[in-house]
Formats: structure tokens, C-alpha cells, sequence
């Protein structure tokens, strides 16, 4: 039988900004915190020094994200600046994504852990190609929901005719990508007006404010409701001369196998198949970090697994439930977005890391290419360059335990990385 698990509920919403450089990303993100009083003096001080430094005659609001020096002299977003925030109704945590093309690896290491993006749209220039990659990317990588923010109205007169042009091209464009439920509001993050009060200029307008629909949108699927996966990080033998629990010592001399439960949840008494090699075992203790055991611990958690025999299972192996096995393979398909500035080389091999497994990887074929601006896909292309989005054939060294990403995140998603530089070079979603 199942045990709830009392964490379960939280009203934690983790978002991102997306869309194209210069639509006002950071001013959005500072205009939240300041109206929603969330900025304390030293930081207020701080960004009102840097603005008076700049010739400014008013607060910059976009200096309380970007903190780093080349940012605040470049006026840019560079790396992914996060913030914690909180209203009476609702906590937050937003990363600020870069907009530049050649930053946006950064922006899908932000979205791979949000629960929503918004989107934002420069209202005199509309949707740009940054902005359609940005809204496919967040689709890739799993963001459930997404909001487009028409920013810049007060520079187009408040406009009712010009928003609506731009909500239904951004409405016809999420459709195309994949996303269902799709919300486009009017703001300016320069002046305020929608972020938290709506303000008289857009009177037009009758639906939520930025920060209500925010405290009201929902989070992300949870993850104890998908199949059980833990992956073992640590193999090691425990005995009762090193390990005190907080009952004191336990007469324990077997293997304990460390890890992460990426999903689901594990119980005490559990039967599960250990991938590759299809063993199977029954679930002995869990000892938690804290040192307790315990009976059931859920997905995000970090345990030692004692089964009930000794088996060779080393680091990479997955823990599955027997009703719902993952996929085992050296062959597979996948969604690749390509990062570095040098082109993909078919001619060598790459380092893939999956879940814990870290292994060489050579790349089969190039499927098809996905070309942002129309959507459309090109077939067998002959490479793969910075910021590039396809479909591949990869075989790996060693066998993987997976799942499609549509189906774990948590399993289905990869990185690769260069061997040489050890840069990430890529990360992908396998299919």
C-alpha cells in the first residue's frame, strides 16, 4: 500500500523568462520584485548606484537580475540569474534566461526544472526567431505551461488593435510547437502597468494581472505519481562499526546500494528488477541521509537500498518496478540541441551522462533538422551547429536503462559532453 507522502503539497511555482534579447526580460523580473516588495535596501541601493553610474534618471530595474559585471557593463543577460520570492498567496522562484542566441544552452539548463515559462514579446517588433526557439526549446524540455508577456506597451500607445495582432500569431505559433493552454498578456515592465496593479491604460483588457495568473498557475506534473526508478550513484558495505542510526547501532553486513529515486516511490518489502541485467530482489531497509530507516521514501529523495540478496549491480544500474520496466539499450533516438560553437563531428565519440551512467556515445545518423522560424524538417542534413535542433540516432558503449522523456523526464533525458575540453556540448531528450 502506498504512503502519502506528507511534502507532497507545495505552493512552490518555479518559472523562467524566455523570448529575444532586449524585450525585457530583467526589467520584467525587477519590476515583479520591486512592486511586490520583495527587494531589500542593500539590494534597492545597490541597483540605484549602478543606475545613477549609467546616467540613468530613474532606477534600471533589469540591474537586480544581471549580477554579473560583464552584464551590468553590457546591459545584457548573460548567465541565468534566480531569485526567490514570495507573496501572501504563493512562493516563487524565477530565473532570469539569457535572450542571445549564443547563450542558449543557458536558457534550457533554467527551463529544464521550471514548472512554467513566460515568453516575452517586444510589442513594436512582435515575435522574433530567438522567440519561437525559446518556445520550442521550453516544449523540448518538458515546461508544461506558458504565458506570453507583450511587453513594451506603453511604447505602442497601449494598443488594443496591436495586441490582439500579437496574441493570436503567439497563439497560432504554441499551438504549432505542442502547448494547449495558452494565456498572452499585455504589460509594460517599465512603467508597471499589469505586472501587479493593472493600472487605467488598459482598460481594454479584462483578464488576470502578470503576478495573478502567476499565484494561480499551476505546477508541474509531480513525479511520485510516475513509474518507480532509482538510480544507484555508490555501491558500499555498511557494518555496524560504521554506521550509527539515531536507534543506535544496527547489525547490518551486506551491500547497500546509494542513489536517487528520480520518481515514484520505493517501499520497504518492494519486489524490483535491476537494470541491465534483469535481476530481481526484494526491497530488505531503507536508510535515509539522516541515518533513520525507514518504510517508503519518495521521488527527489536520496537512500540506501538493502536488498534481500548480494548482487553485482555497480554504479549506472536502475531500480525498477516489475509492472512498469524501463527500456535497456546501446541504440536509441533523440531530440538534440547542439551548443557548442564547434559543429557536431560524426567522425568521433562524445561522452554521454544519463541519470549516473557516464559513457562513450558515437552518433548513428542525423534524422532531420527542425528549422525555428517555419517548424518545418529537414531531412538527412549532413551536420549539426551551434544551436541547431534534430533528431539522431546515437549508439552507446555500454547499455542504458531509460524511458522516453514524454514518459520520465527523470530517465529520458541526456547531456553530452566533449571528452577532450570536457565541455556539455549538447543535451538531449531520447524518444
Amino acid at each position: 500500500m502506498a504512503i502519502n507522502n506528507p511534502q507532497q503539497v507545495s505552493g512552490l511555482l518555479r518559472f523562467i523568462t524566455a523570448g529575444s534579447v532586449d524585450d525585457g526580460k530583467s526589467t520584467l523580473i525587477g519590476r515583479l520584485l520591486f512592486d511586490s516588495k520583495n527587494l531589500q535596501v542593500d539590494q534597492l541601493s545597490a541597483v540605484e548606484a549602478s543606475s545613477k553610474k549609467r546616467g540613468m534618471q530613474q532606477i534600471d530595474l533589469s540591474l537586480i537580475t544581471d549580477g554579473l559585471l560583464a552584464e551590468r557593463e553590457q546591459g545584457i543577460t548573460i548567465d541565468v540569474a534566480y531569485r526567490y520570492f514570495a507573496t501572501p498567496a504563493r512562493k516563487f522562484i524565477v530565473g532570469d534566461s539569457p535572450g542571445h542566441v549564443q547563450y542558449t544552452r543557458n536558457m534550457v539548463t533554467a527551463a529544464s526544472s521550471a514548472d512554467l515559462a513566460i515568453v516575452l514579446i517586444d510589442a513594436e517588433n512582435g515575435v522574433k526567431s530567438q522567440t519561437r526557439r525559446h518556445l520550442y526549446l521550453a516544449h523540448w524540455v518538458g515546461v508544461p505551461h506558458v504565458v506570453f508577456a507583450v511587453n513594451k506597451m506603453d511604447k505602442v500607445g497601449f494598443s488594443q488593435e496591436i495586441y490582439r495582432m500579437i496574441e493570436e500569431e503567439c497563439s497560432q505559433l504554441a499551438r504549432s510547437v505542442g502547448f494547449s493552454n495558452i494565456h498572452v498578456i499585455p504589460v509594460s515592465a517599465l512603467e508597471g502597468d499589469n505586472i501587479t496593479v493593472k493600472g487605467d491604460r488598459l482598460h481594454w483588457y479584462s483578464g488576470p494581472t502578470l503576478l495573478e495568473y502567476l499565484e494561480k498557475a499551476p505546477a508541474a506534473q509531480d513525479t511520485e505519481v510516475q513509474p518507480m526508478r532509482f538510480s544507484v550513484q555508490r555501491v558500499t558495505r555498511l557494518n555496524r562499526e560504521n554506521i550509527r542510526t539515531n536507534s543506535g547501532f544496527e547489525d547490518i553486513d551486506t551491500r547497500g546500494y546509494q542513489g536517487l529515486v528520480i520518481s515514484g516511490q520505493l517501499n520497504v518489502g518492494d519486489e524490483v528488477v535491476i537494470q541491465p541485467g534483469g535481476y530481481r530482489s526484494q526491497v530488505k531497509k531503507l536508510l535515509n541521509a539522516s541515518g533513520k530507516f525507514v518504510e517508503a521514501v519518495f521521488a527527489q529523495e536520496s537512500i540506501t537500498v538493502f536488498l534481500e540478496q548480494d548482487l553485482d549491480i555497480s554504479r549506472g544500474a536502475m531500480f525498477s518496478d516489475v509492472s512498469l520496466v524501463g527500456q535497456v539499450s546501446k541504440d536509441f533516438d533523440a531530440e538534440l540541441c547542439w551548443f557548442d560553437e564547434d559543429p557536431l563531428d560524426t567522425n568521433r565519440t562524445y561522452l554521454i551522462k544519463q541519470t549516473s551512467n557516464v559513457a562513450k556515445v558515437r552518433l548513428q545518423s542525423i534524422n532531420q533538422l527542425v528549422d525555428v522560424e517555419t517548424l518545418q524538417k529537414s531531412l538527412h542534413p549532413s551536420g549539426m551547429k551551434m544551436n541547431d535542433i534534430g533528431h539522431v540516432s546515437l549508439k552507446s558503449q555500454i547499455q542504458l536503462s531509460f524511458d522516453s522523456f514524454e514518459t520520465n523526464p527523470g530517465t529520458g533525458a541526456f547531456i553530452l559532453i566533449d571528452e577532450v575540453s570536457n565541455r556539455t556540448v549538447a543535451a538531449g531528450t531520447i524518444r
